[in-house]
C-alpha cells in the first residue's frame, strides 16, 4: 500500500513556486509529460536520478538486440526474471495526482516516456506512451502484437526453475544476472508465426520513436495552454523537443524533478521536489 504524503512544507521551497505552479495549471488544457522519476516511488528505478541505473548498468540497445542474438537471448533471460516486479507494481500517489487533475478537467493530455503502464493504472486516459509499453510484445518477423502476460506464462512453463528473484528491476525491465546463468535459459518464438525474434513493444536506446507518435505529441502541445513536466531530466531529445517547440510558441511550461534537468532555463515554474508530495498537495490547493 502506498503511504499518504504529507503535505509540502512551503517555507522548505522556493518563494511562491508552488503557487505559480498551481496558477498554472488551474488555467486547464495542461499536457502532461512525465519521465521515470514518476515511478520512483512505485519501486521502478530510473536512469539518471536519485536511484540512476545508468551508472550501474548499460541498457539494451536496438542495434545489439537486433544483431547479437547472444545479447537479445540475454535480455530476454533477465527480463524474465525482472517481469514479475514490473507487472506487480501500483501507481504512486504522484499518477493518482495526474488522474485527479484529468478527471478535474485541468489535463487534457498525457505524454509518458514511461513504459510501465502506470498513470493507465491509475486511471489517466487516452495516455501516450512515447516510448511504448512493457506489456506488449511484438514479432519482428511477421507483426504481431501480443500479451506480455501471455509470454511470460510461456516462458515459465518452458523455465520452471530459472533465475533468481531479484529485489531490483531496471527502468526497462530487466534485471541484472550472472552470465553464467544465462545458458540455463530457453527462449520461445512467435505463436503467430512459428518465428520471432519476439521484442518487448518498447523504444529501446538507439531505436527511433514511431514518427506518427512523434507527430501526435507535438499536436498535443501545440494545442495546449501548458506543458507539464514531470519526473524527468529532459537528458534525450525524446522528450526535450517538446519543452523546445512550447518555448518556441510561447507555451508556459511548468517543470517538477527532483534534481537539476536539462530543461531549467526554458521553463517558466520549477519545482525541486519529491513528485509524491507537490503533485497531491498541487491537486489539493486546486480543489480549495
Amino acid at each position: 500500500m502506498t503511504a499518504v504524503p504529507t503535505a509540502v512544507d512551503p517555507a522548505t521551497a522556493d518563494p511562491g513556486t508552488l503557487e505559480d505552479l498551481a496558477a498554472l495549471v488551474a488555467d486547464g488544457d495542461v499536457v502532461v509529460l512525465s519521465g521515470a522519476g514518476l515511478s520512483t516511488d512505485s519501486g521502478i528505478p530510473d536512469y539518471r536520478g536519485a536511484t540512476g541505473s545508468l551508472r550501474r548498468h548499460t541498457p539494451m540497445t536496438y542495434q545489439t538486440f537486433l544483431r547479437d542474438p547472444r545479447g537479445r537471448h540475454r535480455y530476454w533471460a533477465r527480463s524474465f526474471v525482472g517481469w514479475p516486479q514490473i507487472r506487480e507494481a501500483r501507481p504512486n500517489a504522484g499518477h493518482a495526482a495526474v488522474a485527479d487533475l484529468q478527471r478535474a478537467g485541468l489535463v487534457t493530455g498525457v505524454v509518458t516516456q514511461n513504459v510501465d503502464g502506470l498513470h493507465q493504472a491509475a486511471g489517466a486516459r487516452d495516455v501516450v506512451e512515447l516510448h511504448g509499453g512493457l506489456e506488449r510484445t511484438v514479432c519482428l518477423a511477421c507483426g504481431d502484437v501480443a500479451d506480455r502476460g501471455e509470454l511470460h506464462e510461456r516462458l515459465h512453463a518452458v523455465n520452471p526453475h530459472f533465475g533468481p528473484h531479484v529485489d531490483e528491476v531496471n527502468p526497462d525491465g530487466d534485471a541484472e544476472l550472472p552470465d553464467e546463468l544465462l545458458d540455463g535459459f530457453v527462449m520461445v518464438d512467435c505463436l503467430a508465426c512459428g518465428r520471432g525474434p519476439l521484442k518487448p513493444d518498447v523504444v529501446f536506446f538507439g531505436e527511433t520513436v514511431p514518427r506518427d507518435r512523434v507527430d501526435t505529441c507535438f499536436a498535443m502541445v501545440e494545442q495546449a495552454g501548458s506543458l507539464l513536466v514531470l519526473g524527468s531530466s529532459l537528458t534525450v531529445m525524446s522528450g526535450y523537443r517538446f519543452v523546445l517547440r512550447a518555448e518556441k510558441l510561447g507555451i508556459p511550461v511548468g517543470l517538477v524533478n527532483l534534481g537539476p534537468t536539462r530543461g531549467d532555463a526554458k521553463v517558466d515554474v520549477r519545482v525541486d521536489a519529491p513528485l509524491g508530495t507537490v503533485l497531491p498537495d498541487l491537486v489539493r490547493r486546486l480543489a480549495a
